[in-house]
């Protein structure tokens, strides 16, 4: 989510647009044998048993909850794709933490190919891959069910047709194909068994309503209903959530469009985005949990006050959705606390100053009542990466572990769904200057300072340096 609205995401469509380029060549050549001679259909690579079971689905667990905890989003890169050595590390270094993480995987982009790029010929090769990467780490598989094939848009049939630009990839289903696009959710669900847990749509992306100014959430809300149906009609025991709004905010002395409601020193809320949910709240036939995603800073990428006491802005949102959605799991599909150059390069800050934030961010979701939350993963091929999960499998040595992965890593396994916090004391003089998560066995500590402190936090005092991220025993 490079930038948030109506133009949000538009790197990382272009990172999925050449990837897109290169799936549908891949393919075809791995077709070629099955083609039959001049053969001009646009079904190359394509079958029509989409919903056969692929592989050996995990079984999932019979008490599976709506609640998955901390994880992240596969992306265009992963680590699916590289030398061998390298992606059996990634797997190994996975499916060996603590708690295994949930990991999300879109249905076309980000790694997957067009899916159904003929109605009713499917071509999952490239999310089958994703799939069995997710199962060889023990992960739990989440499905975000975007983006649609072109000729549900619009577009052009064919397998060699996928219009993978920006602006073709940001375009919504027609109305008159809501259906058809529900029975590709219900295809998706059937070919993946052990998933249990779909996100429909991704930030809006394509409802939009220009003669209102406002998001189209009459539109969305009907696709969003019919996929529900869809998909409770091939397992009732799945598990669907919504709206994956993005929450944006705007500067805190803006009132034009803005809320009186949801505000602090971060911003306030675009009152547009909390409209859109309450319509889809209102009238949507059911969800098992609920889902949105925002970044701590303004849509003028203002961290108000600072980067750490903008993530306050994850505590009020959740609350915000919390007060109105009662029992409802509260998911973070996206969240960022760092703000992207024109590249959506977050190459700035040094890696113990990102992993200080983004463990506030996490502490803020937690405390406005999150239970879960995904990074979205900046994967990329070369030697550097700023905020890696993992170093690139394309790397004779990659494939280990790179500090995001270990911070994500630890607060999953110390806050998982259903935890009950804790609030713990602070000296008087620590107050600005660390932000604190506990439990009755655990405590995070954050120094949001630069520079070494002594702090007393619990009753325990304890050094901590720069922009340290401390876990304590209680």
């Amino acid at each position: 989510m490079a930038r948030h609205g109506w133009n949000s995401g538009a790197q990382r469509w272009r990172l999925a647009a050449l990837l897109g380029v290169a799936l549908a060549a891949l393919a075809l050549i791995l077709t070629v044998t099955t083609t039959l001679p001049g053969d001009d259909s646009g079904t190359e690579g394509t079958t029509r048993d989409g919903d056969k079971v692929h592989g050996t689905p995990a079984v999932p667990p019979g008490d599976a909850e709506p609640a998955v905890g901390w994880g992240f989003t596969h992306t265009q890169y992963s680590a699916d794709e590289g030398g061998d050595a390298a992606t059996r590390r990634a797997e190994e270094l996975l499916a060996g933490l603590p708690r295994p993480l949930p990991q999300i995987q879109h249905i076309m982009g980000w790694g997957a190919g067009n899916p159904e790029p003929v109605k009713g010929r499917y071509d999952f090769s490239a999310m089958d891959q994703r799939m069995d990467f997710i199962r060889a780490t023990d992960g739990t598989p989440v499905v975000t069910l975007c983006c649609a094939p072109d000729w549900m848009k619009g577009g052009e049939p064919g397998a060699d047709n996928t219009d993978w630009s920006q602006q073709a990839l940001e375009t919504a289903p027609e109305p008159a194909h809501f259906e058809d696009y529900a029975k590709l959710a219900a295809t998706v669900a059937k070919r993946y068994p052990d998933v249990r847990h779909f996100i429909v749509w991704n930030e809006f992306k394509g409802f939009w309503n220009n003669e209102k100014a406002r998001w189209d959430y009459e539109g969305y809300t009907e696709l969003y209903n019919l996929v529900y149906k869809e998909l409770k009609k091939v397992n009732k025991d799945i598990m669907v959530g919504g709206p994956y709004l993005v929450m944006d905010s705007v500067d805190p002395r803006q009132t034009e469009g803005a809320s009186s409601e949801v505000e602090g020193e971060w911003g306030r809320m675009d009152q547009r985005a909390l409209d859109a949910f309450d319509y889809w709240n209102k009238n949507k036939t059911g969800a098992d949990f609920v889902v949105v995603d925002g970044s701590s800073y303004t849509v003028d990428d203002e961290m108000l006050p600072d980067e750490f006491k903008a993530t306050e802005k994850l505590t009020a949102v959740g609350k915000w959705v919390r007060e109105r959605t009662g029992d409802l799991p509260l998911w973070w599909a996206e969240y960022y606390v760092e703000p992207g150059d024109s590249d959506d390069n977050r190459d700035d800050w040094s890696e113990p100053h990102r992993v200080a934030v983004h463990a506030t961010g996490l502490m803020a979701m937690a405390r406005g009542g999150a239970s879960s939350g995904f990074y979205w993963n900046p994967q990329k091929r070369g030697e550097t990466c700023a905020g890696c999960l993992w170093r690139s499998t394309e790397l004779d040595d990659g494939g280990t572990e790179l500090p995001m992965l270990a911070m994500l890593s630890r607060f999953s396994d110390a806050f998982p769904p259903g935890t009950r916090y804790e609030k713990v004391s602070v000296a008087a003089d620590d107050e600005p200057n660390v932000r604190v998560l506990a439990t009755k066995e655990t405590m995070l500590v954050v120094n949001t300072l630069d520079r070494p402190i002594d702090a007393k936090v619990d009753g325990q005092r304890f050094k901590m340096k720069g922009y340290e991220v401390k876990w304590l025993k209680r």
